[in-house]
């Protein structure tokens, strides 16, 4: 099996071994078209495109969010980014942006701070709970699921985001829950 990988300059058709090895070959200025797909040898098929991927995300256009209405970063990371009309919000703990303590112990209490964390930066971006298509929650015990999904159906209206909850090893301090989400702008 072949693929070939052109550009929209005049690049050469780049084996799948050799993307491989080259990955990530321009990402942000360079239009990526997989053009074939052959079960003999490594020459261009014949047939049509079968996909086209087309990635145009400019540094211009990507800003750091940050408010104080929620706790700082933890490390060398954003609490937020907007980047072409979405926003990507990190992954938020139940801590009290004041104290950088968490609110309790309690994974209802902290899922509770994690939203109102989240709704802040939302809120410092423009976007609001209504503007997430997508939220990634981390627990620690995945016996908490249900004490999760009350609370967090309070904070997104219908339709909800699209969603996907894991039990993680570990959290970032220990924490109970983590939760991250993608918003439009």
């Amino acid at each position: 099996m072949a693929w070939s990988v052109t550009g929209s300059g005049s690049a050469p058709a780049i084996g799948l071994r050799a993307l491989r090895n080259r990955a990530p070959i321009v990402a942000g200025l360079y239009c990526v078209s997989v053009i074939g797909l052959s079960a003999r040898g490594s020459h261009r098929s014949s047939t049509k495109p079968f996909a086209s991927i087309s990635a145009s995300l400019s540094t211009e256009k990507k800003e750091a969010v940050e408010t104080k209405h929620a706790p700082a970063a933890l490390g060398p990371y954003s609490q937020a980014i907007k980047a072409n009309n979405l926003l990507f919000v990190s992954g938020c703990l139940g801590l009290i942006p004041e104290t950088g303590k968490f609110v309790s112990d309690s994974v209802e209490e902290q899922t509770e701070q994690v939203l109102k964390n989240m709704g802040e930066i939302l809120k410092a971006s423009g976007a609001s709970y209504s503007s997430v298509v997508k939220t990634t929650i981390m627990l620690a015990d995945l016996q908490d699921f249900k004490k999760v999904n009350e609370i967090y159906a309070k904070y997104f209206p219908h339709p909800a985001p699209a969603r996907s909850t894991y039990q993680v090893a570990a959290l970032p301090l220990n924490a109970k829950i983590e939760i991250e989400c993608i918003a439009a702008l």
